[in-house]
């Protein structure tokens, strides 16, 4: 486990680096009730790394990428700001290696550049990859947490109506059995009022909508819906809230896909994909997916 290794050097602007110990991550990176997972918690990532799996690894090496990420993302390692590989080092108790491969990591999602005779330095907001998965986890969960998840709303009434009008086309009897098993299980955690295996469920249909759409695009585009739901943090995954209407919609998707119905599968995915707002703690909206326009 990485600890700050010492105070905070005042030539380092501060001390930022130091200002959230792995241990002691913001409160507002927690995730409440865990993030809904088919094959549960890591136990090794701690509190504020909960994916089982993914591009920045397990150990040391997986943690000191999720510690700075989480940092640079959340805003307190500004843009510009300089990383000195044996300064984090130090302060995180970790080997020059494990921080020069953290960072590589770091420079893959566009978070940070390494030039030759400037160093290592954050980068800006619109050089990040904002599709990455880890990247949408750690916005998620920090001070972006609203604008992510709005953006990820507007990212899914784009493409998922559009994906389920092409993949009526597609006439796959094992997918359409997996999207029935899908349903089934919704309908079951319902009757329970499992919210989170109806999460599970509802995250594998929307992925094999995508999947099965016949671009390969919106193919690629599923692992990244699939990851940003799985972080949502409850059991609303900006669909209609878990009920027998939201099953019964999901059960219309399905239907019109059997058909090759192509026109009612989108209208039915835009049902589904329903205008809601959840107020939360704070008073502001937790979910919001636009309304469509009308032509």
């Amino acid at each position: 486990m990485m600890t700050a290794a010492r105070p905070a050097d005042p030539s380092l602007g501060g001390g930022d680096i130091d200002r959230y110990p792995y241990a002691d991550a913001p409160a507002g990176l927690d995730r409440p009730g865990g993030a809904p997972s088919w094959d549960g918690g890591d136990a090794d990532m701690g509190r504020v790394g909960r994916r089982p799996a993914g591009s920045r690894g397990r150990g040391l090496h997986g943690q000191l990428v999720q510690q700075l990420g989480q940092m640079i993302v959340s805003g307190d390692l500004g843009a510009d700001r300089p990383l000195v590989p044996e300064e984090i080092g130090q302060r995180f108790e970790v080997s020059r290696t494990v921080v020069r491969e953290s960072l590589r990591v770091l420079e893959a999602k566009g978070l940070v550049s390494a030039r030759p005779n400037v160093g290592t330095r954050v980068r800006p907001v619109s050089d990040w990859n904002l599709l990455d998965p880890d990247i949408i986890e750690w916005r998620a969960f920090g001070p972006q947490r609203d604008d992510q998840r709005r953006e990820l709303f507007e990212l899914r009434w784009t493409i998922e109506p559009l994906a389920a009008r092409l993949a009526a086309g597609h006439g796959r009897e094992d997918v359409q059995q997996r999207l029935v098993d899908m349903t089934d299980i919704m309908t079951h955690a319902v009757g329970q009022g499992d919210g989170l295996t109806f999460s599970r469920a509802d995250a594998e249909f929307h992925a094999l909508l995508l999947q099965v759409a016949g671009n390969r695009m919106l193919e690629h585009l599923s692992g990244i819906v699939t990851s940003a739901l799985q972080v949502s943090g409850g059991p609303v995954t900006g669909c209609e809230r878990p009920g027998e209407h939201s099953v019964a919609l999901h059960t219309r998707v399905v239907e019109a896909l059997a058909a090759s119905d192509g026109a009612e599968a989108e209208t039915a995915m835009r049902q589904l994909l329903a205008v809601h707002a959840d107020t939360g703690p704070g008073g502001s909206p937790d979910h919001v997916v636009p309304a469509p326009r009308e032509h």
